[in-house]
This record gives structure tokens, C-alpha cells and sequence, in this order.
């Protein structure tokens, strides 16, 4: 009922940026969230950032000044945009969409895309 593809990822420096892209396509009248998730190797998938249907947003502490989460409505694209990246923000991003249909809450994952830091 939603697909969703994300890009962006890649190698960058400690200290350096990248943009994430999320777009969604199918239902997305029936979004109500959407947020990018991430797993390091050996960890447990975490959020990073989310964003609901009315623009609030909220970011996990390790992410907070550095990552910022924003919406293109007319595009129907999510971006993470992640500034001062740190080694420890080396996983696969995840995008994820939360939406309702037939009464029921459903959640809809990406591909994932790699993002490494590293000099």
C-alpha cells in the first residue's frame, strides 16, 4: 500500500554531510509518520529522526543539532539531512512510513542505505 525508496547514502569524512531521500509512493494520503531508522552491524535498529503528517518532529539525543528531518510535500520525499558526522553514525539507514488502513496501524521499511564514516 506504500513503497518507499531511499539514496543518498555513501563514504564520507568525520565532520563531513550527506542528504537522505525517502520517496514514498502508493497510499500516502494514509501516512501519518515517517522517520529514518538505523542499524550498525551488531545493533539493534534505532531511530534517528521522525516527522508526522502535521510537521512535528522529534530526533533521538544522539542525533539532535547535527541531523534534521524535512518534508517535500509536492515531492512526496523525505529527507535526512546529516551534518558533523561522526564514526558512530556508520549504519544502514532505514526509511520507514506508518500509516492506517481498514482500522489498522501498518509500518512499510526501504531498502536501507549504507552510510560510512570513516577517514
Amino acid at each position: 500500500q506504500v513503497q518507499l525508496v531511499e539514496s543518498g547514502g555513501g563514504l564520507v569524512q568525520p565532520g563531513g554531510s550527506l542528504r537522505l531521500s525517502c520517496a514514498a509512493s502508493g497510499e500516502i494520503f494514509r501516512i501519518n509518520v515517517m522517520g529514518w531508522y538505523r542499524q550498525a552491524l551488531g545493533k539493534q535498529r534505532e531511530l534517528v529522526a521522525a516527522i508526522t503528517r502535521g510537521s512535528s518532529t522529534n530526533y533521538a539525543e544522539t542525533v539532535k543539532g547535527r541531523f534534521s528531518i524535512s518534508a517535500d510535500n509536492a515531492k512526496n520525499t523525505v529527507y535526512l539531512q546529516m551534518n558533523s558526522l561522526k564514526p558512530d553514525d556508520t549504519a544502514v539507514y532505514y526509511c520507514n512510513a506508518q500509516f492506517r488502513a481498514g482500522g489498522l496501524e501498518y509500518s512499510s521499511w526501504g531498502q536501507g542505505t549504507q552510510v560510512t564514516v570513516s577517514s
